[in-house]
């Protein structure tokens, strides 16, 4: 992360504490960690990078993840939303006229993911909101 792009996250941040840095710099790297593993650079959807950022945590955290993420204010994937809105209103990140804070409701289950049962299962077995697909109820 450049410094410049450092300095805007800091601002960031610190115009409303409700995340910790920490959260913020994670969406990036999901964010980098989900283009590399669909092999292109292209604009991706709210359910795309919440599948992202469970596959990044699972692989960094580990069973630790629902408390790393609780000790950076993020309890639910909408709050990896409101992250990237905040983002998009700084410049940082863009979107589209589609894109929504609602993409990023129920992208998956904290309790569901980060369980020794989850953690057990192949990535690839895991229930997830992947590309284009949604979880119903």
């Amino acid at each position: 992360m450049s410094n410049e792009l450092f300095v805007k996250l800091l601002a960031v941040v610190e115009s409303d504490r409700k995340y910790a840095l920490g959260a913020y710099e994670f969406v990036f790297e999901g964010l980098e960690h989900t283009l590399r593993s669909i092999g292109e650079r292209r604009h991706i959807s709210g359910q795309e990078l919440c599948a992202g950022l469970r596959r990044l945590a699972l692989q960094r955290f580990g069973m630790l993840g629902k408390m790393v993420f609780r000790q950076w204010g993020v309890t639910r994937t909408a709050d990896f939303g409101e992250i990237v809105f905040r983002l998009v209103e700084a410049g940082l990140m863009g979107k589209t006229e589609a894109d929504s804070l609602a993409d990023f409701q129920d992208g998956f289950d904290f309790e569901e993911v980060f369980t020794r049962g989850a953690l057990e299962m192949p990535l690839y077995a895991r229930p997830s909101v992947e590309a284009g697909s949604r979880r119903e109820g």
